[in-house]
């Protein structure tokens, strides 16, 4: 058969370990026998990012504003440990914040949900997506250990030479200390991101910090949300018959276990973070969770939400057979085919994307998956296949 042609490259955004074999996999098993694919390819495995010195995170980025879609692999974030397991020339920061800061974009995740594997939490009927802010807080914070006794101050020194301060703490012995930040302008970007996505999924936005503590911070977060809300878009969700209301985040917690779910949660930078897999968890699997960075001016990063599977790619290395889940690694690239399509008016791009969802999803459900699925099924008699027949699966439905 003839092959879909795109118009615009999708940027491709290579990552590292387990995952990185997967990808190779799902290209040549799932994609290329059906699509004349154009990527534009950006090596972030951790070694080539040492290499660039980082640089080709920026120009990956920089790529994605230009062309407006990504597909991004899992990649290592380094420690202490892997500095010196790649002798690297230093502690590379997280090439997701790298991305999400040049984008500005929102991140939202939602659990792919199949028949036969049950939310742990019994009440759960439909996805619950979180949409996490990307920018600022601890992923952007400065920090200091102090020895011995002194005085912590936050000191602002303004553009005309005035200063503001605060004290912190005035320490008696030795502590720690972190200073965040965020920008009025990322927050409401973030707002604009939650108001537009939830009115084009037709689902009920919560949003929850806990301004009763934080006064200042999370309270600026909560006010530049209603304010956007009641100028820009009551109206517009009262038409479309959807709600957005502010909670805490400790009354949003206790309403999302008893919840039957079915809209977005969103959250600051860190609670997103946690809740994310909290949620994914809870549906199933890290591995069964779709992640998309949106960005105000209409960029579209599509990456799986979990990490390289270190263990896997070790016994990999050791030429032992694994039994990976490469699900959302799949539908990180559905969802850029899908919204490439869209966006370049290619219907068949975007009917191969659905094809290619229902066929994993189909997989799953007919009892033939990977072994982390199988433990939590409660579907009976299913065959555990390794990584590559997982694929090769998919690929016979397809």
């Amino acid at each position: 058969m003839s092959k879909i042609q795109m118009k615009t490259p999708i940027v491709e955004m290579d990552g590292d370990e387990m995952t990185r074999i997967l990808w190779q996999m799902i290209k040549d098993e799932l994609l290329t026998p059906y699509i004349d694919l154009k990527t534009e390819y950006y090596d972030l495995g951790l070694k080539h990012r040492d290499e660039t010195n980082d640089r080709v995170t920026v120009e990956s980025a920089e790529a994605t504003k230009k062309y407006g879609v990504a597909v991004k692999c899992a990649t290592i974030t380094p420690n202490a440990a892997r500095v010196k397991e790649y002798e690297l020339k230093e502690m590379w920061k997280s090439p997701n914040g790298t991305i999400r800061a040049i984008l500005d974009g929102t991140v939202f995740r939602a659990p792919i949900v199949v028949k036969g594997i049950e939310p742990n939490v019994r009440s759960w009927k439909k996805p619950i997506t979180i949409a996490r802010h990307a920018y600022g807080d601890v992923y952007k914070s400065v920090e200091m250990k102090v020895d011995g006794p002194g005085l912590a101050e936050l000191v602002f020194t303004a553009a005309d030479g005035s200063v503001s301060r605060e004290t912190i703490h005035e320490f008696q012995g030795p502590g720690v200390l972190q200073g965040m930040h965020n920008l009025n302008s990322s927050i409401e970007s973030y707002a604009r991101s939650c108001f537009n996505y939830a009115m084009d999924t037709k689902q009920d936005l919560w949003f929850a910090t806990k301004d009763t503590i934080s006064k200042k911070y999370d309270h600026t977060f909560k006010d530049i949300m209603q304010e956007i809300f009641d100028t820009e878009y009551k109206e517009k969700f009262e038409k479309s018959g959807i709600t957005f209301f502010y909670t805490l985040i400790d009354d949003a917690v206790a309403r999302v276990m008893k919840s039957e779910g079915g809209y977005i949660w969103a959250c600051k930078n860190y609670d997103g973070d946690v809740m994310s897999d909290m949620v994914s968890s809870a549906f199933g699997s890290l591995a069964m969770m779709t992640s998309v960075l949106v960005s105000p001016d209409g960029c579209y990063e599509y990456e799986a939400a979990h990490g390289t599977v270190q263990r896997h790619y070790y016994k990999h290395l050791a030429g032992e057979e694994t039994s990976t889940n490469s699900v959302a690694t799949i539908f990180a690239w559905s969802g850029a085919l899908r919204k490439r399509g869209e966006l370049d008016a290619l219907p068949e791009l975007v009917e191969f994307a659905d094809r290619l969802e229902k066929a994993t999803i189909r997989t799953i459900e007919d009892g033939k998956m990977t072994k982390d699925l199988a433990m939590i099924t409660t579907l009976e008699n299913v065959t555990v296949l390794n990584s590559a027949d997982f694929i090769k699966a998919i690929r016979e439905y397809l």
